[in-house]
């Protein structure tokens, strides 16, 4: 094994287990990176050191001359990216060549958003009871615990544009149902309000889905932890990947699923629902306003 397919191997590693990336996404990683790998072998090109800007760019004609996509060279080229900046990182080479690269013209970088009504199916797809008193108190829970807690992290994730690790990290004492109001700890603390159906499924997984979590447990419970595992154990980004993804074959929902899908969508729904973007951008955490005004692109009629 050479230094450059050592390299891919250890970055494809770091994805997997230290990001927590699924697994699809690891292996379209793997894929685009063996494709690289192989062209760079053929035009002699020795081990990663080796590869220059000229190289990178050459890669990308020769996408383009096999009639590959738009879509699919500026995947290609975020995965050859991600390996150069990792290989920085790691101290393997000096220079990332890969950096003064750019996508080709015509790419869209808008991102992928659920229409109202798919977003509707993503979360019934997750089946709980309706029971209720006359008062509006829950009379009764018979739902699966899991079923449960996914639909009170859907909800939760979308009412609050939370990210998948700020869903993950969030704790028992962040959300307070009775003022609707959640505190998610990003890059910076942001206070966000949660509207009043996530606040009853948070309500009823609290009731009925989270001490039967701490119940299975073989071993310490994270007491703090908003959203547990089947061990008791705090949730995490994979589990929320597989969820999502779970939830979106049974809507019937053809469209790429990922965690952020939900943040985006939420974005996207209330630009369109006339909400100032400076206040969008607050809900969402950005630094700089021109990260939220890509929200403001996506057509309407992509909505209704």
């Amino acid at each position: 094994m050479d230094d450059f397919e050592r390299t891919i191997r250890q970055f494809l590693a770091h994805i997997d287990v230290e990001r927590g990336l699924s697994k699809a996404t690891v292996s379209a990683y793997g894929a685009d990176l063996k494709k690289y790998r192989q062209w760079l072998a053929d035009q002699g090109v020795g081990g990663i050191a080796a590869v220059t800007t000229q190289d990178v760019e050459r890669y990308i004609v020769f996408l383009d001359e096999s009639g590959e996509s738009s879509r699919s060279k500026a995947r290609r080229l975020a995965s050859i990216h991600a390996l150069h900046r990792f290989a920085v990182n790691e101290h393997i080479v000096v220079d990332d060549v890969s950096a003064q690269v750019k996508a080709p013209k015509g790419v869209s970088t808008l991102p992928d958003v659920l229409t109202v009504d798919e977003v509707a199916r993503l979360l019934d797809s997750i089946p709980v009871s309706q029971n209720r008193e006359h008062d509006g108190a829950v009379s009764e829970f018979p739902d699966d615990p899991v079923m449960l807690r996914d639909k009170a992290l859907l909800e939760f994730m979308y009412a609050t544009g939370a990210r998948v690790s700020e869903a993950c990290g969030a704790n028992l004492d962040d959300v307070d149902v009775d003022g609707r109001i959640a505190r998610l700890m990003g890059s910076k603390q942001r206070l966000v309000p949660v509207g009043s159906y996530a606040c009853e499924a948070i309500i009823r997984y609290l009731h009925a889905g989270r001490p039967k979590l701490e119940s299975k447990s073989k071993g310490p419970v994270e007491r703090r932890a908003l959203f547990l595992n089947k061990r008791g154990k705090r949730l995490s980004r994979q589990s929320v990947w597989e969820i999502i993804r779970g939830a979106g074959e049974r809507a019937h929902i053809d469209k790429p699923l990922h965690p952020h899908t939900l943040r985006h969508s939420f974005a996207t729904h209330l630009i369109q629902g006339g909400a100032d973007v400076r206040t969008v951008q607050e809900l969402l955490g950005h630094a700089s306003v021109t990260t939220t005004q890509i929200y403001t692109h996506i057509s309407p009629e992509n909505l209704i």
